[in-house]
């Protein structure tokens, strides 16, 4: 009778260990979380057994396809047999070993015919080996006889005088040999495999390629949950605000603008001084777009390895394009957006311009459709690219303007929502008193001023608060623990005496705020004026008026002191920016004319741009000085004539320390001040404070009640 001959079944074969061992590496190796386990290498995901869960990148299961995939499982059998090699050069080695003795055991049991000698003494590099029969203090077993590597001739012959030659020398396994050689170059080539097997799978499943995750963008994508900020948020800069919502209504209706043939702009530059809402507007862009929105810094492009900036950037566009409609905002972009071919570099590759370069070709790769829309934002629009700034890249340039007094108003108001104010604040007095101060500088006033009121203990913040914020913003704190010399203190005082009558009787100057001794930032003594209106240009008459009003210190403690000190030095560098700007970038010199001499502040370059003749130089070199002279002879002149007010501020300031501008003219126009000095507040301070501890004491202490003669008090 003939069986029916079984169906053919490939998983129906010969038990087989060691092919049972590498098929289970190759799926550990293979199988990987997020991969999908139930595959099918058979047939597509479609087919019955094909799985559905993978990475995303195509093919069975989410792998890759068949043909980008390396052979993982090579890399599984290559393990397993290296270790299977390990191991047997190690059993080989030490196999069988049952017992460690020492040469004088062995030499006894080989003289009491306990060594059994019809089976082989073997030597071997590190011991010896021998078999020992059954006796009295023991079975039957292997022992050695270990020595180090330098011993082995010593003990061979010994050896050789106990037994009369009855043994034999095992050379070193050719195993361990090779394995011992061969080991580092192995493990080179395994890590090179992994690289190259990680590189592969990168590859075919998005950018960064070898690199890995280096080449993947590192950008966040914000929401309107996530940051929190709209365009209510924003202030003091209607303008921009404008431009940019215009940028929101393209995204959200961008037919209504193609209607006419229009397109939508491919790129926005805000421009701005440090501090003007540059990132604050793109993150209420952020909080009113219904659309992704990519923030990444223009730093995190560039990486130690080569290309990786590029990666990123192609990573970047990949994925906004991916996510279409949206907005990519480039924060800082100068730091890889600088003129290509600028300044000093040390190799012929440059990373920052590989960046650039990738940039600007995704950005003229958009088709109108793409609904991408990048923004960028600097302070230094000056050194970027011309090829990044041209209409077709960033269509739009936003300039972020310092807020005037009404725009620093609404500023002032969106920041005190947050805070509690007295009764007595008035925000419009702050915004007058606070010209060219940016949004963030009137955050800090707002915050500062709050942290003042809580240290004292305050229920709200008080227009002092604000007051003393402010100068600690501009001119940093007060160290009214500083305690000066004598002689110090009269020099400071007259120096600062001096600023403070030419600050007052110059028309042109601006107006005195006040004038302290106090040490405030790294200044011994501060003299503080306040603009009454926004500066957008500096006329000649101010100019000249702000020079003499720096000399002033300088000329006051020399005529009051005879001597002169370091003091100065802010004073000195103030007139002389001054007096080389007039002549180098604002033609303010007759001699020289209607010409800037100033080269081009691109600071690519270490070495000044100079595009003038040294007899040019010479000549600049003379107005300056000329400039500098006049205005110290001239401030010379005016404190002389009024010297008493200045010996008048100076004593004044030695009592009080500190006086506002109303104080200084009552002062120059010879009143007296009533009110009372640095001593007379310490002294009532003290008293205050002693009378406070002597009614802490006697509230603790209560006095005992009065009693009748030879009354004893109750037991408490």
């Amino acid at each position: 009778m003939t069986l029916p001959k079984p169906e053919h079944n490939p998983e129906h074969r010969p038990a087989n260990p060691f092919r049972a061992l590498v098929r289970f590496a190759s799926r550990n190796t293979d199988e990987r979380p997020g991969q999908g386990g139930n595959r099918n290498p058979s047939g597509p995901s479609g087919s019955p057994g094909g799985g559905s869960g993978g990475d995303g990148s195509g093919g069975p299961g989410g792998r890759p396809p068949a043909n980008m995939r390396p052979a993982r499982g090579l890399f599984g059998i290559v393990s397993v047999l290296l270790v299977l090699l390990v191991l047997f050069a190690v059993m080989n080695n030490v196999a069988g070993q049952s017992g460690t003795i020492t040469w004088a055991e062995f030499k006894n049991l080989y003289e009491t015919r306990q060594i059994d000698v019809d089976k082989q003494i073997y030597v071997r590099d590190t011991g010896i080996d021998a078999f020992k029969r059954p006796g009295p203090d023991g079975t039957a077993g292997r022992v050695r006889v270990t020595f180090g590597p330098g011993e082995r001739e010593y003990m061979v012959r010994r050896l050789d005088e106990l037994t009369g030659g009855n043994y034999r020398s095992v050379p070193s396994s050719i195993w361990v040999q090779f394995i011992i050689g061969m080991l580092p170059v192995l493990l080179v080539v395994l890590l090179l495999w992994f690289l190259i097997a990680r590189g592969l799978r990168s590859a075919a499943g998005g950018a960064g390629g070898m690199l890995g995750n280096f080449g993947k963008s590192r950008h966040r994508t914000l929401s309107k949950e996530m940051t929190g900020v709209t365009f209510a948020d924003v202030a003091g800069i209607d303008e921009a605000k404008e431009e940019v919502t215009e940028i929101i209504e393209f995204l959200k209706n961008p037919k209504r603008f193609m209607r006419l043939g229009g397109r939508i702009p491919r790129g926005v530059l805000l421009i701005g001084e440090p501090g003007c809402g540059k990132t604050l507007l793109a993150k209420a862009i952020a909080g009113e777009a219904d659309v992704p929105f990519f923030s990444i810094s223009g730093s995190d492009f560039v990486e130690m390895f080569v290309g990786v900036g590029a990666s990123r950037v192609r990573d970047l566009f990949k994925q906004a394009k991916e996510s279409a409609p949206c907005i990519i905002f480039l924060d800082e972009i100068d730091a890889v957006g600088r003129r290509r071919g600028g300044g000093f570099t040390t190799g012929g590759h440059d990373e920052r311009e590989q960046t650039l370069n990738a940039i600007l070709v995704e950005m003229d790769g958009f088709n109108s459709a793409d609904g991408v829309i990048v923004i960028a934002a600097t302070n230094r629009a000056d050194v970027l690219d011309p090829a990044l700034t041209r209409p077709g890249r960033f269509d739009r340039q936003i300039t972020v303007p310092l807020p005037d007094v009404q725009g620093r108003l609404e500023i002032l108001k969106v920041h005190a929502k947050k805070v509690k104010l007295g009764p007595d604040i008035d925000l419009e007095r702050v915004a007058r008193a606070t010209p060219m101060f940016s949004g963030a500088d009137l955050a800090a006033i707002i915050n500062e001023a709050a942290i003042a009121a809580t240290l004292q203990n305050k229920d709200f913040i008080e227009q002092v608060d604000l007051e003393e914020a402010r100068d600690k913003v501009k001119w940093g704190r007060a160290r009214k623990s500083r305690v000066r010399e004598k002689e110090e203190n009269r020099l400071t005082a007259y120096h600062e005496a001096g600023h403070a009558v030419l600050q007052a009787l110059l028309p042109d100057a601006d107006p005195l705020h006040k004038v302290t001794i106090i040490p405030r930032g790294n200044a011994g003594g501060a003299t503080f004026s306040l603009p009454e209106k926004d500066r957008w240009g500096y006329s000649l008459k101010w100019l000249k008026a702000t020079m003499r009003v720096a000399c002033g210190g300088r000329i006051a403690e020399e005529k009051a002191m005879n001597d002169v000190s370091s003091g100065a030095a802010m004073d000195i560098a103030q007139v002389s920016q001054i007096a080389r700007t007039m002549i180098l970038e604002w033609g303010m010199s007759k001699r020289l004319g209607f010409v800037r001499y100033k080269g081009a502040d691109t600071r690519d370059m270490f070495i000044p741009e100079r595009d003038y003749s040294e007899e040019t130089a010479r000549l600049i070199d003379e107005e300056v000085r000329k400039l500098v002279d006049e205005a110290y002879a001239d401030a010379e002149r005016i404190l002389t004539e009024n010297w008493d007010k200045v010996v008048a501020v100076a004593e004044a300031l030695l009592k009080y320390e500190t006086l506002s501008s109303d104080e200084v003219q009552r002062l120059m126009s010879g009143q007296t001040l009533s009110k009372p000095t640095v001593s007379d507040l310490l002294a009532a301070e003290a008293r205050r404070n002693a009378e406070e501890r002597a009614a802490a004491k006697a509230a603790s202490n209560p006095p005992e009640p009065d009693l009748p003669p030879g009354a004893l008090p109750q037991p408490a």
